[in-house]
């Protein structure tokens, strides 16, 4: 696999511009301080007088929440932890230290292949023993085959983003009689009601790719399930497997009703990701629904007046095949760069109940961790969309195209967003769109 260089592409640009300062709002604006911390002392170990450093992409809200919980560890165990906020040079910052042998300890990573990728440079320190006890012991086995590489542990997930949501405008859906679909069949049901009554159903981003590989990522894994979802992302299986054409044909019953998108396919080709989440929560609302992460709700706080958990409400992307549990996620793991016991004990809280409970008491913020219920998040829609990882278990999947090298899975005007856009531009080009895709595909992977 070659190096992820732009690999997160807009999905890292459009976090540190959305999640950086927006998302966090969503938490921080609503988030009275809940009682933060587990029942339990994550780490008793003795570090007084050593220092670790932590590099990450945080900045803002989540650097001084991340303070916030890292100042627990310190308290308990009396080392100093540092933390520096790379942004989107994350990668670039990490290589050049890498290559003066000036590794920070820790590092926290925001995609799956970036992992991959120093640990074939030979610079990340396996998991101890301790730590992949603790990880097992608070998270569903599937996070901890997402932090591996083959068989071997390295990172420890501990800020992650649900992208299996579709949020709604609910004044419009009370002034419709619409509820929440309970799958595929009911949704786009409620969509050709909204739109004979005059209400476009949904705001689609298709000017920023990424927003339609989230689109087919969620289709994909519901229609194919978790298994197969694993077989496409490692190119095990072709783009032209069967599987493909029932996620592609499934996604045409939406992007091929032009009514069903608020200015059709051309006009969603034109929308860029914030203008699709205003669309729906604006003054003067032109569409109902809007499908994307619950980073969403930092947008609906900073760029509109609609309140999350009023007018902006959510519900799980739509079963289809009975795949409803199902879940798309994406977020950051810490990994090790220097084989120190602090670094490992710092890696052990940061997967500790305590942890999660602490960040997420302060807002912003969503865990892996099975032990947290809706109560212990400041925001309730946040516990509400934490709550559905958590019930997904070990069928959530990792944004398949963050798996992907950067030339197929995260490069504007090529591989998955380009060929997505060419679908929504004409849904009715099933087979020219896998053929297209697997070409782009092998050429990526080099197979």
């Amino acid at each position: 696999m070659s190096a992820p260089t732009s690999r997160h592409g807009g999905h890292r640009t459009h976090r540190t511009r959305i999640l950086g300062g927006a998302a966090a709002a969503l938490g921080l604006t609503l988030a009275a301080t809940a009682c933060g911390g587990g029942s339990t002392t994550a780490s008793g170990a003795d570090l007084d007088g050593q220092t670790l450093e932590v590099v990450g992409p945080w900045a803002g809200d989540e650097q001084v929440a991340f303070e916030q919980v890292v100042s627990i560890f310190e308290e308990q165990t009396g080392a100093t932890v540092s933390y520096s906020g790379a942004g989107d040079d994350l990668q670039t910052v990490l290589q050049t230290r890498i290559q003066g042998g000036d590794e920070p300890d820790v590092a926290l990573i925001p995609q799956a292949g970036l992992i991959e990728h120093f640990a074939a440079e030979d610079v990340l320190v396996p998991l101890t023993d301790d730590v992949v006890q603790t990880v097992d012991e608070n998270m569903a086995g599937a996070w901890a085959d997402i932090g591996s590489v083959g068989d071997t542990p390295y990172g420890v997930y501990l800020k992650v983003a649900n992208k299996s949501l579709v949020w709604y405008n609910d004044d419009l859906f009370a002034e419709t009689g619409a509820a929440p679909p309970e799958n595929w069949e009911e949704f786009v049901e409620l969509s050709d009601n909204l739109s004979d009554v005059g209400i476009s159903p949904l705001s689609v981003a298709g000017a920023d790719g990424w927003v339609l590989t989230d689109w087919f990522e969620n289709v994909y894994l519901q229609t194919a399930g978790p298994e197969m979802y694993d077989q496409l992302a490692t190119h095990e299986i072709p783009w032209t497997d069967p599987s493909v054409e029932v996620a592609l044909e499934t996604l045409a019953e939406v992007w091929g009703q032009e009514q069903l998108m608020l200015g059709g396919g051309s006009g969603s080709l034109q929308t860029d990701f914030p203008t699709s989440v205003v669309n729906v929560y604006s003054d003067d609302p032109d569409a109902a629904m809007v499908v994307g992460a619950d980073f969403i709700g930092g947008v609906v706080s900073a760029s509109t007046n609609s309140v999350v958990g009023e007018t902006a409400q959510v519900f799980p992307f739509p079963s289809i095949a009975g795949e409803g549990d199902a879940v798309v996620v994406a977020g950051d793991a810490a990994v090790a760069m220097s084989d120190s016991e602090a670094t490992m004990e710092l890696l052990r809280f940061l997967a500790s109940e305590e942890a999660a409970a602490e960040w997420a008491s302060i807002g912003g913020f969503l865990s892996p961790n099975m032990h947290l219920t809706a109560d212990d998040y400041a925001d309730p829609v946040l516990g509400q969309v934490a709550e559905q990882i958590i019930d997904a278990g070990d069928s959530v999947r990792f944004d398949l195209s963050d798996l992907q090298p950067a030339a197929f899975g995260a490069t504007v005007g090529d591989g998955m967003w380009q060929t997505l856009q060419d679908f929504l531009a004409d849904p009715s080009d099933v087979e020219g769109t896998m053929e297209r895709l697997e070409a782009e595909a092998a050429r990526a992977h080099g197979n």
